[in-house]
């Protein structure tokens, strides 16, 4: 389990920074590319805040407290496979990294995939969602008493 733990880390690392990479050194900045008519562009933009565009004031406090989660993860990697909740740390580890190695190169992260009705995020963004929403999926299927169970 630790090394598929890694893997998956790895493997969003390099996808996000990957799909960077092609748009930075493809696409204008600002200029939307239609992708799917009316539903997706490609739209180059630096983010300087969080998740989405949130927080851009707070640079600075983004990137320590990604930090600190980063290495807090590392630290209790073991501990946290060993619980279960591998697969969404995972996830969340490598997004977090992803986004991480912009900030400290770039001072704000690489965004590109724009919806048009959402702000425009990245790779790294959607693991963070993907393994916040196993991890919140993992901890509620886990609660005693939960809804439909027989009472006993």
């Amino acid at each position: 389990m630790l090394i598929r733990f890694w893997a998956l880390v790895i493997l969003v690392l390099t996808a996000d920074q990957i799909t960077k990479l092609i748009v930075v050194n493809r696409l204008v900045p600002g200029k939307p590319y239609p992708v799917l008519e009316g539903i997706l562009n490609l739209t180059y933009i630096l983010n300087p805040g969080g998740a989405f565009g949130f927080l851009a004031s707070l640079d600075l406090l983004l990137l320590a407290v990604t930090l600190l989660t980063v290495v807090a993860i590392i630290i209790l990697h073991r501990s946290i496979i060993r619980s279960g909740m591998g697969l969404p740390v995972a996830f969340l580890l490598g997004g977090a990294i992803g986004n991480m190695v912009d900030r400290l190169r770039l001072g704000a992260v690489i965004d590109f995939i724009d919806l048009g009705f959402w702000p425009v995020f990245n790779v790294a963004d959607i693991a963070i969602v993907v393994g916040i929403t196993l991890l919140v999926y993992q901890v509620a299927g886990t609660r005693p008493g939960r809804a439909g169970e027989a009472d006993g």
